[in-house]
């Protein structure tokens, strides 16, 4: 297999060196392609770009593979919770006793948010989205301790990080809390990390929320499948800001701004509203798939397929038994879940859906989990940041201590006005 790629440009060729992962994966390395030619490529979107080398998450969508850190997904699903999966991303290692309870213990010490950040929370309107205050907060959270507003530090990192896995968990509860108007609920110690999120987000002043370990174990499994997924928008964006020197709590903040975006993280809201859309529609699902298969029509199965996995996506299989174990238990009688299933039924027998690999995917079932849970839409997109945080905080980690990492800079092909004279403004005419 050769080492080096050639490429032929105006008659000159250009031999590139070709760098092989671990898991066998091939890039033609370009970084000398303009110093040496003066040409650059062009990508749109860098869905052909290999932006990094890392060594945090492997995903073979065409086998239906992920793996963090070399573990499968399906192990850790069913042998492992979030916080032994957090540490296992940042840290490369699964821990042992000592270090899981040092590393609990540093979420435990820093769980409680600086007294004055309650101001900050009456600042926002009853109105304000989540995720707009969460990445507000996670900023604003780092002016109270100086050194989380410093570059990275190895000293500080353990932590800055637990701090902010910690934190994000405790301004989401109160971000949501302040949209209902009810009062703040403080976190407890005794409980462990998922089960004190449900605590804060619904236990009242006179009442603790009833912790069924069916729930908190749905929940706990959504952080642990959404812990990290390569270099998507939002892991890319984080890397993106980290080059620049900026804090880990600043790289985090720009991380949520771009999970925001309906593209990337929004699809779980995307499943419910058309769940909610079919049900207003007089529909029980029926008519939405039949229509969904004519192009024409304009209907589109959300939740259905993926970006990366041609095959079916490894956490889907995952999140599925936990998703009819916890509808078993709770015996919700809701018609969206109704409707949910059968879609679900549907894209799994239909040939249609079959042929053109449209299975449920991650997001289908963790939408059905959080509506069945009583979480609202508008929070779904911020339990995605939750999960998401130990992902983000490795690739931060990653690059601030890769010695060759430069700061990104891509290039473009400029594709404006030529060079053009300055107009003064008694000369110049409306654009037609």
């Amino acid at each position: 297999m050769s080492n080096t790629a050639k490429l032929e440009l105006d008659g000159k060729v250009y031999e590139l060196p070709v760098v092989t992962g671990t898991e066998g994966e091939r890039a033609i390395d370009i970084s000398t392609l303009r110093s040496a030619s003066g040409a650059i490529t062009l990508d749109d979107g860098y869905s052909n770009t290999g932006s990094c080398r890392s060594a945090i998450t492997f995903i073979d969508g065409e086998r239906g593979i992920l793996r963090y850190r070399g573990i499968p997904i399906e192990e850790l699903a069913e042998k492992s919770t979030f916080v032994e999966t957090a540490y296992l991303i940042i840290y490369g290692h699964l821990p042992t006793s000592r270090e899981l309870q040092r590393f609990s213990g540093l979420l435990t010490q820093n769980e409680l948010l600086h007294e004055d950040m309650k101001f900050h929370f009456e600042g926002f309107p009853t109105s304000a989205h989540p995720m707009a205050i969460l990445s507000s907060m996670i900023n604003g959270s780092a002016c109270f301790y100086p050194e989380c507003m410093e570059p990275y530090h190895a000293e500080t990192f353990d932590e800055e990080a637990a701090r902010l896995i910690s934190q994000v968990r405790t301004i989401a509860a109160f971000a949501y809390r302040k949209s209902r108007g009810l009062p703040i609920i403080y976190p407890k110690p005794v409980y462990k990390y998922t089960a004190n999120f449900l605590h804060m987000m619904f236990s009242q002043p006179y009442a603790d929320y009833d912790l069924q370990p069916e729930v908190v174990r749905a929940l706990d499994l959504i952080f642990l499948l959404h812990a990290d997924h390569e270099q998507n928008c939002s892991t890319a964006t984080v890397r993106f800001t980290a080059s620049s020197q900026a804090n880990l709590f600043a790289s985090a903040a720009a991380g949520v701004c771009a999970l925001w975006g309906p593209l990337h993280g929004g699809a779980n809201q995307a499943v419910i509203e058309m769940l909610e859309q079919i049900r207003k529609e007089g529909d029980d699902g029926s008519k939405f798939i039949e229509a969904a298969k004519d192009k024409k029509s304009g209907r589109r199965l959300m939740g259905f397929g993926h970006r990366v996995y041609k095959n079916y996506d490894p956490r889907a299989k995952i999140i599925k038994a936990q998703c009819d174990a916890l509808l078993n238990t709770l015996k919700i009688n809701d018609p969206l879940l109704d409707i949910a299933i059968k879609l679900e039924t549907a894209a799994l027998n239909d040939p249609y859906f079959i042929e053109r690999k449209l299975y449920p995917n991650v997001d289908f079932y963790s939408g059905i989990i959080m509506r069945a849970i009583g979480i609202p839409v508008e929070m779904f997109t911020v339990i995605f940041a939750i999960g998401r945080m130990p992902g983000w905080i490795a690739n931060y980690l990653e690059i601030s201590e890769d010695k060759s990492s430069r700061i990104y800079r891509p290039r473009q092909v400029y594709v404006g006005a030529n060079k053009s004279p300055y107009v003064p403004i008694k000369d110049r005419r409306a654009a037609e």
